[in-house]
């Protein structure tokens, strides 16, 4: 049997305003590595929501821990916090600053939901399709064919810097 493949990206954080642009950048930089560049816009804005959300409403523990997952056909982005109420969409009041996350939520994915955890908290997670991906090597720049022969230097492919090290990635939990 031949089992699905999937990528993780995990982070955790408190949700603070400055820890929030961090996150946007760790997923950002992690959509690039899996070659999402089409989706970046759109998750960085649902993430951003999600992030605003638990600092807003989650009362003293901001503590949460944001997860993206790769499927071959879909991202599945997901917040969880320690705070037990849900979260519903509202119509806001007309020119109120705020209100609209869930819905903006709605809007952008093809589909969310919140899944509630008792007493320990919620997850309130969107999913997006992914576009078809185009292949990083095909077998023939690897390994040559009769009418291009072999690659003459190997491929070098750019990595995300943070720290002293160019070499290393973001600061997340990163599989695949």
């Amino acid at each position: 049997m031949v089992s699905k493949p999937s990528r993780h990206c995990t982070v955790e954080l408190q949700a603070l305003p400055s820890r929030i642009s961090q996150v946007r950048r760790i997923v950002t930089a992690q959509l690039r590595y899996w070659r999402l560049d089409a989706l970046i816009d759109r998750v960085a804005l649902g993430v951003t929501e999600l992030l605003t959300n638990v600092h807003r409403h989650a009362g003293t523990d901001k503590t949460c821990t944001v997860q993206i997952e790769l499927d071959l056909d879909r991202l599945t982005v997901s917040v969880h916090d320690r705070d037990p109420r849900l979260p519903y969409v509202h119509e806001p009041e007309p020119g109120a600053t705020g209100g609209r996350g869930l819905a903006l939520i709605a809007a952008l994915s093809e589909s969310w939901g919140v899944q509630p955890h008792g007493r320990s908290g919620k997850t309130v997670w969107f999913a997006l399709p992914t576009p078809p991906l185009v292949p990083l090597f095909t077998a023939d720049a690897v390994y040559g064919s009769a009418t291009t022969g072999p690659l003459a230097e190997p491929v070098v492919l750019e990595s995300v810097a943070t720290g002293d090290s160019a070499h290393t990635p973001a600061r997340s939990a990163v599989l695949g």
